[in-house]
């Protein structure tokens, strides 16, 4: 019999000890973590239990009419551990789907974790989302090399490492967040007019919470940071979450070099390294220059799928 029980903090230790052994758990679903911006999103995340034995999670909050998993998270979706089998992931989404009726949530927006941070297999969730008449309302594309298969590296990004070779560019990982935020904040806001999500303040406070995921790394010249990229380690995916250069940086392509030391550093230790996503306009935009200064590392096409039920009769 699955029961579901809203989070509390009280729960605050169950879920992070089943989110540190599940298939698919990530350092993002740990509270410490997803609380660190609690003030921005109304939590409504829910614990479900198997004969009061814990079996899943999902990281979710509320806002207006509609429940998100969850909207402060690049993905989340249900966190699982070995006891959840097919049969039991479709009496899980049962319960919460009553949970929802209950509460008079209109609509469930569901951002399914991609297959590549599984510890194991465990899409479950995918063939319950298909049972339930889920539509999918956005794909993005992200650029990962798995090392076991990689792809051919282009003679533009061999040429960019030699460059950065010859220029005297040296890489290597730092505490330097305020000099890195500098040449992020200045890349995003010339090219985009935007800031970066996370403040200084915080990805230092982030870093210092989960020291073995998050971590800082550096091309510089003189001791000068020309450009640096920000890596998010999970069991199998080493992941690039900010990436920027200075002008300086890409004259010298700092960025090819720094990339042709990364993709080392991390080819004995993870499955994938995963450049992140090439989308705009939820999805519908593709930045061509982008995907495929990634593709031409040897990366190619992972995605992210956000999902919707609208919860009524005439849907489920």
């Amino acid at each position: 019999m699955i029961e579901i029980v809203p989070y509390t903090r009280s729960e605050l230790e169950v879920w992070n000890a089943l989110n540190a052994q599940a298939r698919n758990g990530h350092f993002f679903f740990d509270r410490r973590f997803m609380e660190y911006h609690s003030d921005r999103f109304q939590d409504c995340s829910y614990v479900f239990l198997d004969e009061g034995r814990p079996i899943a999670l999902m990281p979710a909050n509320v806002a207006g009419d509609t429940l998100y998993s969850h909207q402060g998270l690049t993905f989340g979706g249900l966190i699982v551990d070995q006891r959840v089998t097919s049969v039991r992931m479709l009496a899980i989404w049962d319960v919460l789907l009553d949970e929802i009726r209950r509460r008079e949530i209109r609509r469930l927006v569901y951002k399914a974790l991609p297959s590549i941070y599984h510890r194991s297999p465990a899409q479950e969730d995918l063939y319950a989302l298909f049972r339930h008449g889920a539509r999918l309302i956005r794909r993005d594309v992200t650029t990962t090399i798995d090392y076991i298969a990689p792809g051919a590296r282009s003679k533009r990004r061999e040429r960019g490492v030699k460059k950065a070779t010859k220029a005297g560019v040296s890489f290597i990982e730092s505490n330097d967040w305020p000099a890195f935020w500098g040449i992020l904040s200045d890349a995003l806001q010339s090219r985009h007019g935007v800031a970066p999500t996370h403040t200084v303040e915080e990805i230092v406070m982030l870093a210092k919470r989960f020291p073995e995921a998050i971590r800082l790394y550096l091309a510089q010249q003189h001791d000068r940071p020309l450009a640096g990229v920000v890596m998010f380690e999970t069991a199998n995916v080493a992941h690039a979450q900010y990436i920027a250069s200075s002008p300086e940086g890409r004259e010298t392509a700092a960025l090819d070099g720094l990339f042709d030391f990364l993709i080392e550093r991390y080819r004995c230790s993870h499955r994938f390294f995963d450049f992140g996503i090439s989308n705009e306009d939820g999805g519908r935009i593709l930045n061509e220059g982008l995907v495929t200064q990634k593709e031409e590392f040897g990366g190619s096409a992972a995605v992210h799928d956000v999902y919707e039920i609208v919860v009524n009769d005439s849907t489920l």
